[in-house]
């Protein structure tokens, strides 16, 4: 099941699992409100089973030094199968000191298992949930009032089921609906709670998520295609090129403005069809992390392989429509059209065929320019700038040597899966020790660039001081490099090394911003 989906009541009954969690089972307010839940979901065309966990017999506590390693109860093993089923968790129970009472907490310990509910990554950098593509809601009593458990205590108990334990294992908890306080309330009041929390029940006709998860859920995944961590470095570097044409004066922004629509929609057309041609590959992929492995977004199932190539090329033409806008539009169209040419095919040539430039080894040098030298020249192209002088192509110098570092070393990770398919990565091709050696060789080369723009080439695009601690980072990073060369040559996560990589390559872009700015 898509982790996005909802399933159409009218042919598919959304299956729905209740799980009451008080001590004192039906014979509590919680076990009404379950009650009046479950007929407000049957009413709604649901599918539902409900448990009383105060009725089984397991237990509560993981008296082995691994939760796998104690055999689950049958009464437990049943609710397994009953989780698979569901499409959608409903647990009531009450707040007790700030979270949940034992009976839930001991249930949760023993039934959430490693392996089945949640698995480690191999190479033991982080956790993947395996229950994904389900949703849950809490329906929780207390008489602490909602605004001082959610300022003062800080919500734990909904932070820990939300986050910590749910959340943990891939299921997105929806909702959280809190009845109180409790304590002194009148029958009127309880009355009206009862009737809220079967409104609760019938509200699932409309889907398990309120209008504006159901929102959230139908663009959540196309954020998380869109990798948007990558974008920022294009816009500053298209920023340079249009400021060092305006100077800060005579600033066209529409253009500026449609420019950068015309990089944002390019880039979008081209993570997407790097998630669906380089799919074989991410799917071996064993170290995925934020900074290599694609988004992931096919693999989860939150979109589908026909819906991310509509994606692709609705993007695609938008970028091309934008282009004519600034070739028709701009000054120096001859120029204009020269350049967002270069960077559509460029872009689009990192996997799509014929040129598949990310599979013969040119992968990198390809991100280099395309997040460098080509858009500061579309910026200054769109500010009326000339091309032809020296300082644009020296700005461009160092920031793109700065980024094949950290593009060439998001490889590491990768190695195994990309062999495999026969994408020739720089780590591919030269091994992953080489790999570091190089990606050190080309911090130094865009540190000795930055130090001649700085006292020879263009005197002052950094700053002296900014100039000594951009060479201290880039001690910092070649020893960091130098010392994952030293150890066992297989891929594996780097993310400590891949932001210090990626936070060198801020230097070139924010130190000459801000020279202009303050020029």
């Amino acid at each position: 099941m898509s982790d996005t989906s909802v399933p159409s009541l009218a042919s598919d009954p959304l299956k729905v699992l209740i799980l009451l969690g008080h001590p004192r089972g039906p014979f509590s307010l919680c076990g009404a409100l379950a009650e009046h839940y479950r007929d407000g979901a049957r009413g709604a065309g649901c599918d539902v089973r409900n448990i009383d966990l105060a009725s089984l017999d397991f237990d509560q506590n993981v008296t082995f030094a691994s939760p796998r390693s104690q055999a689950l109860e049958p009464s437990l093993q049943a609710i397994q199968n009953d989780i698979e089923w569901a499409e959608h968790l409903v647990f009531v129970y009450p707040t007790w000191w700030g979270t949940y009472p034992a009976l839930l907490k001991g249930f949760l310990d023993r039934i959430l298992l490693p392996g089945w509910a949640f698995r480690e990554i191999t190479g033991g950098t982080g956790f993947e949930g395996l229950l994904t593509g389900r949703t849950a809601e809490l329906l929780t009593t207390m008489d602490t009032p909602a605004l001082v458990q959610t300022l003062i205590n800080k919500a734990p108990g909904r932070n820990a089921m939300s986050r910590a334990t749910l959340g943990f294992c891939g299921i997105e908890v929806t909702r959280h609906t809190r009845f109180g306080a409790v304590n002194h309330s009148t029958p009127q009041a309880r009355e009206g709670w009862l009737a809220d929390a079967e409104a609760l029940g019938r509200g699932l006709a409309r889907g398990p998520r309120p209008p504006g998860r159901r929102a959230w859920a139908t663009v959540r995944p196309w954020m998380i295609a869109l990798r948007l961590q990558f974008y920022p470095m294009t816009f500053l570097a298209y920023l340079i090129g249009a400021m060092l044409s305006s100077g800060g004066e005579e600033f066209n922004h529409l253009l500026f403005w449609l420019g950068y629509l015309f990089m944002f929609t390019l880039e979008a057309a081209t993570v997407f069809s790097n998630d669906l041609l380089d799919f074989e590959s991410d799917r071996r992929n064993r170290f995925w992390g934020p900074f290599n492995g694609g988004s992931r977004i096919l693999h989860q199932g939150g979109i589908t392989r026909k819906r991310l190539w509509i994606g692709a090329g609705v993007a695609f033409a938008l970028a091309m429509a934008v282009a004519g806008l600034l070739i028709v539009g701009g000054p120096s169209p001859w120029v204009v059209a020269g350049i967002v040419i270069g960077l559509a095919v460029l872009a689009t040539g990192y996997t799509v065929p014929p040129l598949k430039l990310s599979y013969r080894t040119l992968g990198e040098v390809d991100v280099g320019i395309t997040h460098s030298v080509m858009p500061i020249l579309l910026g200054m192209a769109l500010q009326s700038g000339s091309i032809a002088g020296a300082e644009p192509w020296l700005i461009a110098a160092p920031l793109g040597l700065s980024i094949l570092p950290a593009i060439i070393l998001s490889g590491v990770p990768d190695h195994d899966a990309d062999k495999a398919v026969s994408k020739v990565t720089v780590v591919v091709r030269f091994g992953i020790r080489n790999a570091f050696l190089i990606a050190a060789a080309l911090v130094v080369a865009a540190t000795v660039t930055a130090i001649l723009l700085q006292f020879v080439l263009l005197p002052g695009i950094y700053g002296a001081v900014p100039t000594v601690l951009i060479t201290l980072h880039a001690a910092g990073l070649v020893t960091r490099f130098l010392k994952e060369r030293e150890k066992e040559a297989i891929p594996r996560r780097i993310d400590g090394t891949m932001v210090l990589a990626l936070t060198f390559i801020l230097w070139f872009c924010i130190l000459p911003l801000f020279t202009m700015l303050t020029a």
